[in-house]
């Protein structure tokens, strides 16, 4: 792909900071989960976590999932909103008047068996192996939406901290490029701060609708915002050199 138009995205992806997905949570974090509502809920409906209701409300007021759909899910684990997705996209053909749909499941940690779920687990998205393996489970369709919910371990280093997760949006981005379906979706996580702007920038040259979006299941005093990017406008390669 050599047109001008892409070289920030190149940048950006460009930027290796050794990035992992999100890891193990702290003391204090598990203290706050004992309280919160959507915890609770979350037990009570049988979602692995609270972070189905974020995807919950964004796809019921957007309307992104439909039966018969392919979806990637990116940053997994521990897997609500592959949950949701299943449920939505009847990946696992439990309604027969409805297509069935199919989900790829990816994160480095573990994740327990979804029922409709492709789960490459304990791999590094990032890697070319595991963009390998995601397209050779695609059975040669792209994707009709491409989710994000993955971070790096946060280091307490806010500026740092955000860099690495614009490194890792990019990389998404980059990867939907030649692996997303005209017109299709891509919902992805990023904290305020620097490089959010840019990576925006980028997103509204990719699709011809760019959304920010933060769910009520977003805690107040997370920095946590979501890019809604729809209608992908597909990429016209340059028959010369940029």
């Amino acid at each position: 792909m050599n047109t001008t138009k892409y070289r920030r995205l190149y940048r950006l992806c460009s930027q290796n900071f050794g990035c992992r997905m999100k890891g193990t949570s702290s003391r204090k974090w598990l203290q706050r989960q004992q309280s919160d509502i959507y915890v609770k809920m979350a037990r009570a409906e049988n979602w692995r976590c609270r972070s189905a209701f974020k995807l919950l409300e964004i796809d019921d007021k957007y309307r992104i999932l439909r039966p018969g759909q392919l979806v990637i899910d990116i940053g997994a684990a521990p897997g609500s909103w592959t949950q949701v997705v299943c449920q939505r996209t009847n990946a696992a053909g439990l309604d027969n008047n409805s297509p069935k749909g199919k989900v790829i499941s990816i994160d480095l940690l573990p994740i327990s068996k979804i029922l409709g779920a492709c789960i490459l687990d304990c791999t590094d998205f990032t890697s070319q192996d595991c963009q390998d393996k995601i397209i050779q489970n695609s059975d040669g369709r792209k994707a009709d939406v491409i989710l994000s919910d993955m971070a790096p371990n946060a280091s307490g280093m806010k500026e740092f901290d955000g860099r690495l997760l614009v490194s890792l949006v990019s990389k998404v981005l980059h990867f939907s490029v030649n692996q997303l379906v005209t017109n299709g979706t891509v919902l992805v996580k990023l904290w305020q701060g620097s490089g959010c702007d840019e990576l925006s920038d980028v997103m509204k040259e990719l699709f011809s609708s760019v959304k920010l979006v933060k769910p009520k299941a977003s805690r107040d005093d997370s920095r946590e915002i979501y890019f809604l990017c729809q209608k992908f406008k597909g990429v016209v390669h340059s028959s010369g050199n940029s």
